[in-house]
């Protein structure tokens, strides 16, 4: 007659979930070229070449790239050397291992990561249409 309910097991909050990856490349799989999306796409395999979107890449632990990326923000857990370009913000979580030049407004680098090379850090489009002008360094 009663039912007793089981408690669900707690799982960690992710900020980004499953279901709202629309492009997956998986582990083991080789990929040459250049990749243009508009929604998340994740990558966990090889990847060679030029990646460019306004919305979020994932790049996960087992991921290697040699890319220029351009996005609007990217989670990098993988290894990576080149160039990234991202409008809102970057995220290296542990284990990344990081070769190049960075350049975003917001960088968060957790304990673990390997980080070598340029970090270039600019306000986004909106803080500086906000800012006097002579904090922007126009008079």
């Amino acid at each position: 007659m009663f039912s007793k309910k089981e408690k669900e097991p707690m799982r960690k909050e992710t900020p980004i979930e499953k279901s709202e990856i629309k492009a997956f490349l998986g582990p083991g799989s080789q990929f040459e070229g250049k990749l243009v999306f508009n929604e998340i796409v994740r990558l966990d395999g090889a990847f060679r070449g030029e990646v460019t979107s306004h919305d979020t890449l994932i790049v996960g632990e087992s991921a290697d790239l040699q890319a220029d990326v351009q996005v609007g923000t990217l989670l990098l857990s993988g290894k990576f050397k080149g160039n990234i370009k991202a409008k809102a913000r970057v995220e290296l979580r542990a284990p990344a291992h990081v070769e190049g030049t960075i350049e975003t407004p917001a960088l968060s680098v957790e304990d673990g990561v390997t980080l070598n090379g340029t970090i270039s850090m600019t306000l986004k489009e909106k803080e500086v249409a906000d800012k006097p002008a002579e904090v922007v360094g126009k008079k």
